[in-house]
Protein backbone atom coordinates (compact mmCIF):
# COMPACT_ATOMS: atom_id res chain seq x y z
CA UNK A 1 0.00 0.00 0.00
CA UNK A 2 2.99 2.34 0.55
CA UNK A 3 3.77 2.02 -3.21
CA UNK A 4 0.72 2.59 -4.02
CA UNK A 5 0.68 6.34 -2.07
CA UNK A 6 4.57 6.92 -3.83
CA UNK A 7 2.89 5.86 -7.34
CA UNK A 8 0.12 8.24 -6.76
CA UNK A 9 2.42 11.04 -5.87
CA UNK A 10 4.41 10.68 -8.17
CA UNK A 11 1.81 10.68 -11.27
CA UNK A 12 0.10 13.73 -9.84
CA UNK A 13 3.31 15.73 -9.32
CA UNK A 14 3.93 14.70 -13.31
CA UNK A 15 1.01 15.98 -14.62
CA UNK A 16 1.11 19.09 -12.34
CA UNK A 17 5.00 19.68 -13.63
CA UNK A 18 3.59 19.21 -17.28
CA UNK A 19 0.69 21.43 -16.45
CA UNK A 20 2.98 24.24 -15.43
CA UNK A 21 4.79 23.70 -18.43
CA UNK A 22 1.99 23.68 -20.89
CA UNK A 23 0.19 26.77 -18.54
CA UNK A 24 3.64 29.02 -19.16
CA UNK A 25 3.62 28.18 -22.54
CA UNK A 26 -0.44 28.68 -24.15
CA UNK A 27 -0.57 31.83 -21.71
CA UNK A 28 2.13 33.78 -22.58
CA UNK A 29 0.81 35.58 -25.45
CA UNK A 30 -2.33 36.02 -23.49
CA UNK A 31 -0.59 37.46 -20.63
CA UNK A 32 1.77 39.38 -22.08
CA UNK A 33 -1.90 41.01 -24.16
CA UNK A 34 -3.74 41.44 -21.74
CA UNK A 35 -1.06 42.31 -18.56
CA UNK A 36 1.67 43.59 -20.15
CA UNK A 37 3.28 40.61 -18.99
CA UNK A 38 4.30 37.48 -20.46
CA UNK A 39 4.52 35.65 -17.17
CA UNK A 40 1.49 36.60 -15.16
CA UNK A 41 -1.20 34.10 -15.59
CA UNK A 42 2.03 31.56 -15.34
CA UNK A 43 3.14 32.97 -11.79
CA UNK A 44 -0.82 33.45 -10.54
CA UNK A 45 -1.20 29.62 -11.75
CA UNK A 46 2.73 28.41 -10.20
CA UNK A 47 1.52 30.45 -6.43
CA UNK A 48 -1.73 27.90 -6.63
CA UNK A 49 -0.58 25.14 -7.43
CA UNK A 50 2.22 25.79 -4.73
CA UNK A 51 -0.52 26.26 -2.29
CA UNK A 52 -2.39 22.97 -3.95
CA UNK A 53 0.74 20.95 -2.57
CA UNK A 54 0.58 21.97 0.66
CA UNK A 55 -2.92 21.09 1.00
CA UNK A 56 -2.16 17.77 -0.49
CA UNK A 57 0.93 17.14 2.18
CA UNK A 58 -1.54 18.35 4.87
CA UNK A 59 -4.63 15.96 3.71
CA UNK A 60 -1.99 13.15 3.51
CA UNK A 61 -1.44 13.53 7.17
CA UNK A 62 -5.04 13.90 8.28
CA UNK A 63 -6.77 10.31 8.90
CA UNK A 64 -9.50 9.92 6.30
CA UNK A 65 -11.74 8.00 9.35
CA UNK A 66 -11.64 11.75 10.93
CA UNK A 67 -13.39 12.87 7.69
CA UNK A 68 -16.81 10.91 8.89
CA UNK A 69 -17.40 13.15 11.56
CA UNK A 70 -17.51 16.29 9.31
CA UNK A 71 -19.92 14.93 6.54
CA UNK A 72 -22.94 16.03 7.46
CA UNK A 73 -21.96 19.14 8.73
CA UNK A 74 -19.68 19.72 5.51
CA UNK A 75 -22.20 18.68 3.04
CA UNK A 76 -24.94 21.20 4.88
CA UNK A 77 -22.36 24.09 5.11
CA UNK A 78 -21.82 23.56 1.21
CA UNK A 79 -25.66 23.69 -0.06
CA UNK A 80 -25.67 27.31 2.27
CA UNK A 81 -22.41 28.16 0.16
CA UNK A 82 -24.09 26.80 -3.19
CA UNK A 83 -27.24 28.75 -2.16
CA UNK A 84 -24.78 32.23 -1.47
CA UNK A 85 -23.35 31.71 -4.86
CA UNK A 86 -26.91 32.04 -6.21
CA UNK A 87 -27.93 35.13 -4.76
CA UNK A 88 -24.43 37.05 -4.61
CA UNK A 89 -22.12 35.87 -6.89
CA UNK A 90 -21.12 38.19 -9.48
CA UNK A 91 -22.19 36.74 -13.29
CA UNK A 92 -19.38 36.39 -16.02
CA UNK A 93 -20.14 35.11 -19.28
CA UNK A 94 -23.65 34.66 -17.99
CA UNK A 95 -22.89 32.34 -15.32
CA UNK A 96 -22.60 33.05 -11.67
CA UNK A 97 -20.25 30.53 -10.47
CA UNK A 98 -17.47 32.24 -8.25
CA UNK A 99 -17.55 33.80 -5.18
CA UNK A 100 -14.77 36.72 -4.67
CA UNK A 101 -13.48 36.18 -0.87
CA UNK A 102 -11.19 39.12 -1.37
CA UNK A 103 -7.71 37.57 -1.08
CA UNK A 104 -8.84 34.46 -3.43
CA UNK A 105 -12.07 33.88 -5.61
CA UNK A 106 -13.46 30.18 -5.22
CA UNK A 107 -15.82 28.10 -7.26
CA UNK A 108 -17.65 26.22 -4.92
CA UNK A 109 -18.88 23.70 -7.77
CA UNK A 110 -15.35 22.20 -7.26
CA UNK A 111 -15.56 21.72 -3.51
CA UNK A 112 -18.97 20.57 -3.48
CA UNK A 113 -18.05 18.00 -5.67
CA UNK A 114 -15.24 16.49 -3.23
CA UNK A 115 -17.52 16.80 -0.19
CA UNK A 116 -20.06 15.22 -2.10
CA UNK A 117 -17.85 12.88 -2.54
CA UNK A 118 -16.94 12.04 0.98
CA UNK A 119 -20.67 12.37 2.29
CA UNK A 120 -21.77 9.76 -0.23
CA UNK A 121 -18.70 7.60 0.74
CA UNK A 122 -20.25 8.07 4.55
CA UNK A 123 -23.91 7.00 3.73
CA UNK A 124 -22.98 3.98 1.52
CA UNK A 125 -21.01 2.69 4.76
CA UNK A 126 -23.84 3.51 6.91
CA UNK A 127 -26.80 2.41 4.59
CA UNK A 128 -25.12 -0.74 3.04
CA UNK A 129 -28.42 -2.81 3.77
CA UNK A 130 -30.38 -0.29 3.10
CA UNK A 131 -29.15 0.99 -0.09
CA UNK A 132 -31.09 -1.87 -2.19
CA UNK A 133 -34.20 -0.50 -1.17
CA UNK A 134 -35.14 1.88 -3.46
CA UNK A 135 -37.66 4.23 -0.58
CA UNK A 136 -35.33 3.97 2.61
CA UNK A 137 -32.05 3.44 0.74
CA UNK A 138 -30.52 4.64 -2.49
CA UNK A 139 -33.38 7.73 -2.48
CA UNK A 140 -31.56 8.90 1.12
CA UNK A 141 -27.94 9.13 -0.96
CA UNK A 142 -29.64 10.24 -4.34
CA UNK A 143 -31.34 13.44 -2.59
CA UNK A 144 -28.21 14.47 -1.24
CA UNK A 145 -27.11 14.45 -5.49
CA UNK A 146 -29.87 16.31 -6.91
CA UNK A 147 -29.34 19.30 -4.23
CA UNK A 148 -25.83 19.92 -4.82
CA UNK A 149 -26.29 18.97 -8.74
CA UNK A 150 -29.37 21.22 -8.75
CA UNK A 151 -27.64 24.14 -7.07
CA UNK A 152 -24.95 23.78 -9.34
CA UNK A 153 -26.88 23.29 -12.38
CA UNK A 154 -28.79 26.62 -11.80
CA UNK A 155 -25.68 28.72 -11.74
CA UNK A 156 -25.90 27.76 -14.58
CA UNK A 157 -22.90 25.51 -14.71
CA UNK A 158 -24.63 22.44 -16.61
CA UNK A 159 -21.18 20.43 -17.20
CA UNK A 160 -20.46 20.33 -13.57
CA UNK A 161 -23.81 19.46 -12.51
CA UNK A 162 -23.78 16.37 -15.13
CA UNK A 163 -20.52 14.69 -13.95
CA UNK A 164 -21.13 15.32 -10.58
CA UNK A 165 -24.21 13.04 -11.05
CA UNK A 166 -22.22 10.59 -13.59
CA UNK A 167 -19.43 10.70 -10.57
CA UNK A 168 -22.31 9.69 -7.76
CA UNK A 169 -24.56 7.27 -9.93
CA UNK A 170 -21.48 5.32 -10.56
CA UNK A 171 -20.24 5.31 -6.63
CA UNK A 172 -23.74 4.13 -5.50
CA UNK A 173 -23.91 1.50 -7.87
CA UNK A 174 -20.28 0.29 -6.80
CA UNK A 175 -21.58 0.63 -3.83
CA UNK A 176 -24.42 -2.34 -3.85
CA UNK A 177 -27.16 -0.20 -5.69
CA UNK A 178 -29.16 -1.53 -7.91
CA UNK A 179 -28.63 -1.21 -11.31
CA UNK A 180 -32.84 -0.74 -12.22
CA UNK A 181 -32.56 2.22 -9.60
CA UNK A 182 -29.47 3.51 -11.31
CA UNK A 183 -31.43 3.10 -14.64
CA UNK A 184 -34.34 5.23 -13.71
CA UNK A 185 -32.68 7.96 -11.55
CA UNK A 186 -30.52 8.23 -14.85
CA UNK A 187 -33.73 8.48 -17.34
CA UNK A 188 -35.42 10.88 -14.98
CA UNK A 189 -32.45 13.25 -14.59
CA UNK A 190 -31.66 13.19 -18.45
CA UNK A 191 -35.22 14.59 -19.38
CA UNK A 192 -35.19 16.97 -16.74
CA UNK A 193 -31.99 18.54 -17.21
CA UNK A 194 -32.07 17.98 -21.18
CA UNK A 195 -35.34 20.00 -21.25
CA UNK A 196 -33.77 22.48 -18.91
CA UNK A 197 -30.51 22.56 -20.72
CA UNK A 198 -32.51 23.42 -23.98
CA UNK A 199 -34.19 26.63 -21.89
CA UNK A 200 -30.70 28.33 -21.29
CA UNK A 201 -29.09 30.11 -23.94
CA UNK A 202 -25.72 29.01 -23.73
CA UNK A 203 -26.07 25.29 -22.99
CA UNK A 204 -28.95 25.16 -25.92
CA UNK A 205 -26.35 26.63 -28.16
CA UNK A 206 -24.02 24.32 -27.57
CA UNK A 207 -25.73 21.22 -27.86
CA UNK A 208 -27.36 22.14 -31.22
CA UNK A 209 -24.11 23.24 -32.94
CA UNK A 210 -22.66 19.81 -31.70
CA UNK A 211 -25.64 18.00 -33.10
CA UNK A 212 -25.73 20.19 -36.51
CA UNK A 213 -21.80 19.35 -36.89
CA UNK A 214 -22.77 15.69 -37.78
CA UNK A 215 -25.39 16.72 -40.39
CA UNK A 216 -24.81 17.76 -44.28
CA UNK A 217 -22.90 21.53 -44.23
CA UNK A 218 -22.34 21.70 -40.48
CA UNK A 219 -19.61 23.76 -39.14
CA UNK A 220 -18.10 23.23 -36.14
CA UNK A 221 -17.91 26.50 -33.65
CA UNK A 222 -14.88 28.36 -33.86
CA UNK A 223 -13.11 27.12 -30.16
CA UNK A 224 -13.43 23.39 -31.23
CA UNK A 225 -12.43 24.14 -34.87
CA UNK A 226 -9.48 25.87 -33.94
CA UNK A 227 -8.50 23.23 -30.96
CA UNK A 228 -8.92 20.78 -33.86
CA UNK A 229 -6.69 22.41 -36.28
CA UNK A 230 -3.93 22.33 -32.76
CA UNK A 231 -4.58 19.15 -32.37
CA UNK A 232 -3.79 18.02 -35.88
CA UNK A 233 -0.91 19.84 -36.22
CA UNK A 234 1.31 18.52 -33.46
CA UNK A 235 1.38 15.25 -35.55
CA UNK A 236 3.42 12.83 -33.57
CA UNK A 237 6.43 14.60 -32.38
CA UNK A 238 4.42 18.29 -31.76
CA UNK A 239 5.93 21.36 -32.88
CA UNK A 240 7.78 21.84 -29.60
CA UNK A 241 7.25 23.83 -26.39
CA UNK A 242 6.18 27.58 -26.80
CA UNK A 243 6.05 27.19 -30.26
CA UNK A 244 1.93 26.58 -30.59
CA UNK A 245 0.45 28.89 -32.98
CA UNK A 246 -3.28 28.22 -31.67
CA UNK A 247 -2.26 29.84 -28.28
CA UNK A 248 -1.44 33.16 -30.19
CA UNK A 249 -4.74 34.44 -29.83
CA UNK A 250 -6.33 31.73 -32.25
CA UNK A 251 -7.78 29.52 -29.75
CA UNK A 252 -9.90 30.62 -27.21
CA UNK A 253 -9.24 29.24 -23.36
CA UNK A 254 -5.52 27.73 -24.49
CA UNK A 255 -4.69 27.72 -20.97
CA UNK A 256 -8.17 26.63 -19.46
CA UNK A 257 -10.27 24.31 -20.88
CA UNK A 258 -8.56 23.44 -23.81
CA UNK A 259 -5.44 23.12 -23.27
CA UNK A 260 -5.35 19.33 -24.46
CA UNK A 261 -5.10 20.75 -27.81
CA UNK A 262 -2.08 23.17 -26.69
CA UNK A 263 -0.50 20.06 -25.30
CA UNK A 264 -1.18 17.83 -28.33
CA UNK A 265 0.46 20.42 -30.74
CA UNK A 266 3.64 21.28 -29.04
CA UNK A 267 4.09 17.55 -27.46
CA UNK A 268 2.65 15.82 -30.49
CA UNK A 269 0.67 12.02 -30.20
CA UNK A 270 3.67 11.00 -28.06
CA UNK A 271 3.12 13.29 -25.45
CA UNK A 272 -0.64 12.86 -25.18
CA UNK A 273 -0.27 9.31 -24.77
CA UNK A 274 2.02 9.81 -21.91
CA UNK A 275 -0.21 12.62 -20.17
CA UNK A 276 -3.06 9.97 -21.04
CA UNK A 277 -0.76 6.73 -19.43
CA UNK A 278 -0.42 9.30 -16.35
CA UNK A 279 -4.03 9.59 -15.30
CA UNK A 280 -4.12 5.57 -15.96
CA UNK A 281 -1.74 5.18 -13.81
CA UNK A 282 -3.46 7.61 -11.31
CA UNK A 283 -6.69 5.93 -11.80
CA UNK A 284 -5.13 2.01 -11.53
CA UNK A 285 -3.32 3.21 -8.54
CA UNK A 286 -6.82 4.44 -6.48
CA UNK A 287 -8.76 1.61 -7.56
CA UNK A 288 -5.97 -1.16 -6.22
CA UNK A 289 -6.21 1.57 -2.93
CA UNK A 290 -10.03 1.21 -3.00
CA UNK A 291 -9.54 -2.85 -3.01
CA UNK A 292 -6.85 -3.33 -0.42
CA UNK A 293 -9.23 -0.61 2.13
CA UNK A 294 -10.05 -2.49 4.89
CA UNK A 295 -13.27 -0.65 5.48
CA UNK A 296 -16.21 0.26 3.26
CA UNK A 297 -16.39 3.91 3.51
CA UNK A 298 -12.18 3.70 2.64
CA UNK A 299 -13.24 1.84 -0.25
CA UNK A 300 -15.77 4.48 -1.64
CA UNK A 301 -13.27 7.32 -0.81
CA UNK A 302 -10.78 6.00 -3.15
CA UNK A 303 -12.84 4.85 -5.81
CA UNK A 304 -14.67 8.65 -5.91
CA UNK A 305 -11.73 10.11 -5.99
CA UNK A 306 -9.88 7.92 -8.65
CA UNK A 307 -13.20 8.07 -10.83
CA UNK A 308 -13.65 11.44 -10.80
CA UNK A 309 -10.33 12.47 -11.73
CA UNK A 310 -10.59 9.51 -15.07
CA UNK A 311 -13.70 10.70 -15.59
CA UNK A 312 -12.84 14.49 -16.03
CA UNK A 313 -10.07 13.70 -18.13
CA UNK A 314 -11.91 12.35 -20.36
CA UNK A 315 -14.41 14.35 -21.00
CA UNK A 316 -12.11 16.93 -21.50
CA UNK A 317 -9.84 15.14 -24.15
CA UNK A 318 -13.09 14.09 -25.96
CA UNK A 319 -14.04 17.78 -26.07
CA UNK A 320 -10.74 19.02 -27.64
CA UNK A 321 -11.11 16.29 -30.24
CA UNK A 322 -14.64 17.01 -31.03
CA UNK A 323 -16.59 13.85 -29.70
CA UNK A 324 -18.85 15.68 -26.88
CA UNK A 325 -19.78 19.17 -27.01
CA UNK A 326 -17.80 21.77 -25.04
CA UNK A 327 -18.24 22.04 -21.50
CA UNK A 328 -16.24 23.69 -19.85
CA UNK A 329 -14.54 21.30 -17.54
CA UNK A 330 -10.85 21.83 -16.66
CA UNK A 331 -8.07 18.81 -17.23
CA UNK A 332 -7.17 17.56 -14.08
CA UNK A 333 -3.52 19.36 -12.85
CA UNK A 334 -2.97 20.23 -16.75
CA UNK A 335 -5.11 23.48 -17.06
CA UNK A 336 -5.05 26.82 -15.43
CA UNK A 337 -7.20 27.19 -12.69
CA UNK A 338 -7.20 28.08 -8.68
CA UNK A 339 -10.11 25.74 -7.12
CA UNK A 340 -10.16 22.81 -9.13
CA UNK A 341 -6.41 22.56 -8.24
CA UNK A 342 -5.74 22.85 -4.64
CA UNK A 343 -8.71 20.86 -3.98
CA UNK A 344 -7.80 18.16 -6.74
CA UNK A 345 -4.27 18.19 -4.60
CA UNK A 346 -6.06 17.54 -1.40
CA UNK A 347 -8.40 14.89 -2.61
CA UNK A 348 -4.67 12.91 -3.50
CA UNK A 349 -3.81 13.84 -0.11
CA UNK A 350 -6.28 11.75 1.02
CA UNK A 351 -6.26 8.77 -1.41
CA UNK A 352 -2.50 9.36 -0.15
CA UNK A 353 -3.20 9.05 3.38
CA UNK A 354 -5.74 6.13 2.75
CA UNK A 355 -3.12 4.15 1.44
CA UNK A 356 -0.45 4.93 4.44
CA UNK A 357 -3.17 4.10 6.85
CA UNK A 358 -3.78 0.75 5.60
CA UNK A 359 -0.16 0.10 4.86
CA UNK A 360 0.50 0.69 8.77
CA UNK A 361 -2.77 -1.35 9.74
CA UNK A 362 -1.13 -3.90 7.44
CA UNK A 363 2.27 -3.84 9.75
CA UNK A 364 0.76 -3.69 12.40
CA UNK A 365 -1.20 -6.93 12.03
CA UNK A 366 2.09 -8.24 10.99
CA UNK A 367 3.90 -7.71 14.05
CA UNK A 368 0.89 -8.38 16.14
CA UNK A 369 0.99 -11.89 14.43
CA UNK A 370 4.68 -11.85 15.21
CA UNK A 371 4.33 -11.17 18.40
CA UNK A 372 1.69 -13.86 19.19
CA UNK A 373 4.14 -16.36 17.56
CA UNK A 374 6.66 -15.31 19.54
CA UNK A 375 4.96 -15.76 22.62
CA UNK A 376 3.05 -19.00 21.76
CA UNK A 377 6.70 -19.99 21.00
CA UNK A 378 7.93 -19.00 24.92
CA UNK A 379 5.14 -20.78 26.45
CA UNK A 380 5.71 -23.94 24.54
CA UNK A 381 9.06 -23.91 25.50
CA UNK A 382 8.18 -23.38 29.09
CA UNK A 383 5.68 -25.68 29.28
CA UNK A 384 7.85 -28.32 27.81
CA UNK A 385 10.95 -27.46 30.48
CA UNK A 386 8.28 -27.74 33.67
CA UNK A 387 6.86 -30.91 32.27
CA UNK A 388 10.77 -32.02 32.43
Amino acid sequence: MKKLAVTVFFATFSLILIGLIIVMSASNTYSAVKFNSSFHLFNSHLSRVAFGLLMMAAFSFIPYEWYKRISKPAILSMVVILIITLLFAPHVKGAGRWLNLGLITIQPADIAKLILIIHLAYLIEKKREDLLDFKNGFMYLFIWVLIIAGLIFIQPNVSTAVMIVVISLTMLYVGGAKLKHIFLSSFGLILAAGSFAMILSHSRKRILGFISSFGDGGELNHQLKQGMLSLGSGGIFGVGIGNSRQSNLFLPEAYGDFIFAILGEETGFLGVVVVLLFYMVLFVAGILIAKKAKDKFGQMLAFGISFSIIIYAFVNAAVATGLFPTTGLALPFISYGGTSIIFLSASIGILMNIAIYNHQTEKDKEKLKQSDAELLKKTTFAFQKVKR
